[in-house]
């Protein structure tokens, strides 16, 4: 490995992600990537008694399709890193407990796929582990219940505010690409590299965020709150790579919405650098504008790992984009520190993945 400028780092072995898996809810199945999940749950609640429980449940099928489509045991996974929005992370610890399996909870809000990602990358390229499993997930009534109010109060929600995906997603991260199986088992998308093969995606190198805050207080403007911290995470990676937007298939970042994405795009410019027309928000991918009523866009930590495994990642593997920058973003609230009138802080990690 070889540490690049003051926040990135190169890998010189680049590690696979070796196959990848997304569960979503009703909503999130009728928007436009509806077609390229792998599950898409008919009740929001899985199965379950409580909105908690249902984000466990999904997190966890999520981990067992990507394992399954690695064609991997849970005992041939070294380590998880996952990790959601609710308090001690309960949806990643009740839900992945039954796999018994060595696990780092992660919190990075909704940057949480950028932070697993890039540690799953770290740790295997390091040799410490030849399979790592990347997970994280969000529930749109649990999100709603911690952070703001119980769905049953109905309270008005203002234009600016994201709708939070109910959505698990998760990544096998190994040594070789032996399958590159990041399209959903159903067939309805591009085929994924041949098995065996060392074709698909790789993730060559992370660059990882900073906690950034200009001060935005607004809980319901989440784009706004975030923005800052992808424009630094994006503006490092092009200084410690000595890259540029031409560099780029794509910039995807995770969760800013229209809002936050037309921010984000005026604070490059003020740095030097266009991302216009590369890039992309999978909180604006995952749902349709006029006909969802989502308000700002997508966000929570299922957006930005759904929209990767199933929109992405094929673009990857069949080399339609060559080289992407992943960038998820987090606002660093909880219902303590906004009632105590904190700031929202941003944070966004960036992981580079390339088709080979």
């Amino acid at each position: 490995m070889a540490q690049l400028g003051t926040q990135s780092i190169q890998f010189e072995e680049a590690p696979y992600i070796l196959s990848s898996a997304s569960v979503v809810g009703a909503k999130e199945g009728e928007g436009p990537l509806g077609k390229k999940f792998d599950v898409v749950g008919q009740d929001d609640q899985f199965g379950e008694e409580t909105w908690e429980a249902a984000e466990s449940a999904l997190q966890k099928e999520a981990a067992v399709l990507a394992m399954g489509k690695a064609g991997l045991k849970k005992d041939a996974i070294r380590y998880i890193f996952g990790g959601d929005l609710l308090g001690q992370s309960i949806a990643t610890t009740f839900g992945l407990m039954e796999l018994n399996v060595p696990l780092f909870g992660l919190f990075g809000a909704c940057s949480t796929a950028g932070e697993a990602l890039s540690l799953a990358a770290m740790t295997v390229a390091a040799g410490y582990a030849d399979q790592v499993l990347a997970v994280t997930s969000s529930h749109f009534a649990s999100a709603e219940k911690q952070f703001r109010f119980p769905l049953e109060y109905a309270n008005q929600r203002p234009l600016s505010a994201c709708w939070t995906v109910t959505g698990g997603g998760a990544f096998v991260v190994g040594r070789k690409g032996k399958t590159g199986a990041a399209a959903p088992s159903d067939g309805k998308t591009e085929a994924a590299a041949p098995s065996g093969g060392k074709t698909g995606a790789r993730i060559t190198g992370i660059t990882t965020g900073r906690v950034m805050d200009y001060g935005v207080k607004d809980s319901m403007n989440m784009g706004a709150a975030m923005a800052p911290a992808a424009c630094d995470t994006i503006y490092r990676n092009f200084l410690d790579f000595g890259r540029g937007p031409q560099d780029y298939d794509r910039i995807v970042t995770g969760d800013l919405g229209y809002v936050g994405r037309e921010i984000l795009i005026k604070l490059l410019q003020e740095k030097g650098f266009d991302i216009t027309s590369a890039h992309m928000d999978c909180g604006i991918e995952i749902y349709d504008r006029k006909a969802q009523d989502t308000h700002a866009g997508g966000s929570g930590c299922g957006c930005s790992a759904v929209t990767l495994s199933a929109h992405i990642l094929p673009q990857i593997i069949k080399g339609a984009y060559r080289r992407v920058l992943f960038v998820p973003t987090g606002a660093l609230l909880s219902k303590v520190s906004f009632n105590e009138g904190q700031t929202v802080p941003g944070i966004a990690h960036g992981v580079v993945i390339e088709h080979g």
